[in-house]
């Protein structure tokens, strides 16, 4: 049995944002059944369903090259069949709970995250037609998108283990505290890109947390930088241009640019690097 990590407590439901997609595609596309679930090891577990009317499919394990969806996971793209119950191109361990829900015609897409199949989305009809180039491209869309936001989980997760590792004292280890400066700062650029609100407040009170640990409660003179404001600051901390720190804020060149000049104004700093150090000095910044 894995040790249980305050990262592990912390971390949001993967199931949640899955069901989130699942509803998304529902919605946006009209499918009568759209459903999936998360790979375990080697095993696709089915939990989350939309427009079932049966409970034949709920809480389904399939096996890796079983089916349809075991297809998928090997395969790690996209497949469909047109007929389920007399396609020639998988294999049929899961007929009973399929044909109980009347499905025929069925596309499945994985979630594949650093070459791994981490969920599988299903989209299917019942009756003759096959599901349209539209249904499918928004079942890709929320395919990719599911992968997304758990390769971001995975990210801030292995940056928080490596925050839960003892800390040496500044004045001690200036190659770890610049280290983890560099954790903060991709942290905050981290929060900005998350889909989940509740990740987002999540990181940026990590990202608090960090800075105080690192550099103590603002000093009392501090002047009172915006959130998005210490973003900018963050990534510009990180060696970023102004256009490599747009693209992962999803700002404008110019909106970053206006940022920045706001904050050496508010600092009295002449450069960027010198924005970066008086913010630091000043406790703003890990």
């Amino acid at each position: 049995m894995s040790r249980l990590t305050t990262t592990s407590l912390l971390r949001p439901r993967d199931a949640d944002a899955l069901r989130a997609e699942i509803r998304w595609v529902a919605h946006r596309a009209g499918v009568p059944v759209v459903f999936g679930g998360e790979v375990h090891e080697d095993a696709l577990l089915l939990t989350e369903f939309v427009g079932t009317t049966t409970n034949g499919l709920r809480g389904l394990t399939v096996l890796r090259k079983s089916g349809l969806g075991g297809r998928v996971m090997e395969m790690r793209r996209p497949a469909s069949v047109a007929d389920y119950r007399n396609a020639a191109s998988i294999t049929h361990h899961y007929d009973g709970p399929v044909s109980g829900e009347g499905i025929r015609s069925v596309l499945a897409v994985p979630v594949v995250v650093a070459d791994r199949s981490r969920a599988v989305l299903y989209a299917a009809t019942r009756g003759a037609s096959p599901l349209g180039d539209r249904a499918a491209d928004l079942m890709v869309q929320a395919g990719k998108r599911l992968a997304t936001e758990i390769a971001i989980r995975d990210e801030v997760d292995r940056r928080l283990r490596l925050l839960e590792m003892s800390v040496p004292a500044p004045d001690t280890a200036p190659a770890v505290t610049e280290e983890l400066r560099d954790i903060g700062a991709e942290l905050r650029g981290l929060a900005r890109a998350a889909g989940d609100e509740r990740l987002r407040t999540r990181l940026d009170g990590i990202c608090d947390r960090l800075g105080r640990v690192l550099t103590g409660e603002p000093a009392a003179d501090a002047p009172r930088l915006s959130r998005r404001e210490l973003d900018v600051l963050a990534e510009i901390a990180l060696g970023c241009t102004n256009q490599e720190a747009a693209q992962r804020l999803s700002l404008g060149a110019e909106t970053v640019k206006s940022y920045l000049r706001n904050v050496m104004t508010k600092l009295d700093a002449r450069t960027r690097h010198e924005a970066v150090v008086t913010a630091r000095r000043l406790g703003l910044l890990p």
